[in-house]
């Protein structure tokens, strides 16, 4: 809808690649990169995959790309200074292996605040990447960090809008399994059912 075919796509935060599962190969040319690249991955051949780098330092040019795909670890719980903090741990493990490097955190703010701060520095090296009019893809949620609704989509929103870009679209993922439910006594803020695909324009 917003990427036209030919287009030359930077994914830099790839994960297992289930973003370009449902892509025909003659699309889109396509430069994928994370900061730990999941092993064993079946990789599409219009896919180029770079290991060790971080959506917060591309080493890309300026203006190179007509497009970025963002998703990193959006929950607080991922950004962890101790593996056993670490959100996914036990029978939970495959969900810490699907979002996240399993690594530790050691630097930068805590909680929530971590995950807004990797979003605003991928947001800035994301407009510096992309060409004029060009589109950043975001993937996000909303959660609940330490009892205190935090609407990420909103903040991503509002900080991305100061950097320069126009929010274009806005689509909503609705989850088809459970949520997972915590071990909290009372329950206090609603179980988030949906996450977002946001879409900005440079």
């Amino acid at each position: 809808l917003h990427v036209a075919k030919g287009s030359v796509i930077a994914d830099v935060t790839y994960g297992k690649g289930v973003f370009w599962k449902n892509v025909a190969s003659n699309d889109y040319s396509v430069f994928g990169s994370d900061i730990s690249l999941k092993k064993g991955l079946r990789v599409p051949g219009f896919i180029k995959l770079s290991d060790k780098v971080d959506c917060r330092s591309l080493p890309y040019d300026d203006a190179s790309f007509n497009c970025v795909v963002l998703d990193p670890p959006y929950m607080e719980g991922l950004y962890r200074a101790s593996k056993g903090n670490l959100a996914g741990d036990g029978t939970h493990a495959a969900f810490r292996h699907h979002y996240s490097s399993g690594e530790t955190t050691h630097e930068g703010p805590k909680w929530h605040d971590a995950v807004v701060d990797v979003y605003m520095k991928a947001g800035r090296e994301s407009y510096r990447c992309l060409k004029d009019n060009g589109i950043l893809i975001v993937k996000c949620q909303d959660e609940v960090s330490a009892n205190k609704q935090r609407l990420t989509h909103v903040e991503i929103i509002t900080g991305y809008e100061s950097l320069g870009f126009y929010t274009k679209d806005l689509f909503v993922v609705v989850r088809l399994n459970k949520p997972g439910v915590s071990r909290l006594i009372k329950q206090e803020h609603a179980r988030k059912m949906h996450s977002y695909f946001l879409v900005f324009q440079k």
